[in-house]
């Protein structure tokens, strides 16, 4: 047992050897995902190949790598990281450890995917109304005296007895068969 008060030798030579080797990167194989069949895609993504791919084509500008250095993701990579944590609302380290990947780019890849969707919001995102928003705004305001609401929207899932055509199309996440239904209102309805 070294004694703390004397000094052992230091080896300069094997300090500098340590510093100069590199640890070899390991590039963990990415899973070509849309490879996979429709049911396995849409219980872990909520999506089909084929959505998944035409929402692709409308994000990949605004998440894809500028750079070709290292491995980056694929803007289909990094949208199905970040489907995949929308989907099941699961810990970064979960998802991160389903898709191959760190924890730091499943952060990096929701944040991107979330901003690209809000620069798209007003393109995809319209209310059915021949009403001005600010006289909604102010209807709104009037009824329930909150500000700035244009109109409001809730879901549920109604409970459904298993049809005999499409049956796994109707099991939600909680393994129960159901229709989701969406109730929008706003104030000139």
């Amino acid at each position: 047992m070294a004694c703390p008060f004397i000094e052992e030798p230091v080896d300069v030579e094997a300090q500098i050897l340590r510093r100069h080797l590199h640890r070899e990167r390991i590039i963990r194989p990415r899973l070509d995902v849309l490879s996979f069949p429709d049911e396995y895609l849409f219980e872990r993504f909520r999506f089909s190949a084929s959505s998944i791919i035409y929402i692709n084509d409308i994000l990949s500008p605004h998440i894809a790598h500028m750079t070709h250095r290292g491995h980056a993701l694929s803007s289909e990579q990094i949208l199905c990281i970040a489907l995949r944590f929308f989907a099941n609302g699961s810990f970064l380290y979960n998802v991160g450890d389903a898709e191959h990947v760190s924890k730091a780019t499943v952060c990096r890849a929701v944040r991107n995917v979330t901003l690209a969707l809000k620069r798209l919001l007003c393109t995809f995102v319209v209310f059915p109304s021949h009403r001005p928003t600010r006289l909604l705004k102010e209807e709104f305001h009037r009824i329930a005296g909150f500000p700035g609401v244009i109109g409001c929207i809730d879901g549920t899932h109604i409970p459904i007895i298993a049809p005999s055509i499409n049956e796994g199309d109707y099991v939600n996440r909680k393994s129960v068969h159901s229709i989701n239904v969406q109730v929008g209102l706003n104030s000139s309805l």
